[in-house]
């Protein structure tokens, strides 16, 4: 099948054949702690002192000082020091300077996460195939906690850049993503989203549980979820829900334009195809 894109046509083919595994096992089964509850590690043990240390890098952060990492993290300038010389054996912190860079080998090692990797690289060649058809940027996120998690994008030149990257994360009730996760996932993640204050991000982004759960209801009859400048403004998303072998909901998959040359009627289309299609390749390699 080809799929017009400008003033050409490409196909819009997936994958072939997957490797053998069901590359889309349930993430939602995953026992991991809220954010919330993830938040403050014991300071008073070596590891609790680590992460501190390593979660002072921000995402925009290349590089900190010493004296800043002992700010961000809270721990005593002497103990930084002295833990930060092994995290440079280890090469998960490296020194240029005075400064100090998140190493490599933590990108190493994130890499080997089965959860991120195997859902990433099943999905990668749709997303390619969506971009191609679109011209437009396209996202795979997961539900982590009671935020959304980028595990993979895909865009070109003069793209969306932010609010979005890889590793990166943002609320669920404002993103295209986030909603579907929610309108899509279990019940009890979206409780505790309308448990707390939603935060405005734009002065677009919905606030008000009523009108969340309106939207939310709305996504689940037309099978997508829409978020118009509630992320960022002059930005429209369209997102699907996509289902693994077990039917439970295991992440999003999501295509951002410009508001003045957006094609929601297109973009639902093309999405829905895919997410058919990464469904039945999953479900031809046995079920669950």
């Amino acid at each position: 099948m080809t799929i017009g894109q400008g003033g050409g046509s490409g196909p819009l083919s997936g994958p072939g054949p997957l490797d053998g595994r069901d590359p889309l096992t349930d993430p939602v089964s995953v026992t991991t702690l809220p954010r919330d509850d993830r938040a403050v590690p014991a300071a008073n043990s070596v590891l609790g002192k680590v992460r501190l240390i390593l979660d002072a890098f921000g995402p925009d952060d290349e590089h900190l000082s010493l004296t800043e990492i002992t700010r961000r993290s809270g721990v005593a300038k002497a103990s930084v020091h002295r833990l930060a010389q092994e995290l440079l054996q280890w090469g998960l912190l490296e020194r240029r300077g005075s400064d100090y860079w998140l190493g490599m080998r933590l990108f190493e090692i994130g890499q080997r996460v089965p959860r991120q990797r195997i859902l990433r690289d099943a999905v990668r060649p749709w997303m390619e195939d969506l971009y191609q058809a679109t011209g437009e940027t396209v996202h795979l996120a997961v539900l982590d906690g009671l935020e959304v998690l980028y595990l993979e994008k895909v865009s070109g030149h003069g793209q969306v850049t932010r609010p979005s990257r890889v590793a990166g994360r943002m609320p669920l009730h404002c993103t295209a993503t986030g909603k579907v996760l929610l309108a899509f996932g279990p019940r009890r993640v979206l409780d505790e989203v309308l448990a707390m204050p939603l935060e405005r991000v734009t002065p677009y982004t919905v606030v008000a549980p009523g009108l969340l759960r309106q939207e939310l209801a709305r996504a689940r009859e037309l099978g997508y979820a829409l978020e118009q400048e509630q992320t960022r403004e002059g930005f429209i998303s369209v997102a699907i829900p996509l289902v693994g072998t077990s039917g439970s909901t295991i992440g999003a998959l999501s295509v951002t334009a410009p508001t003045f040359r957006a094609d929601v009627g297109k973009f639902a289309g093309l999405l829905a195809m895919v997410g058919r299609r990464i469904a039945k390749s999953a479900a031809a390699l046995g079920g669950d």
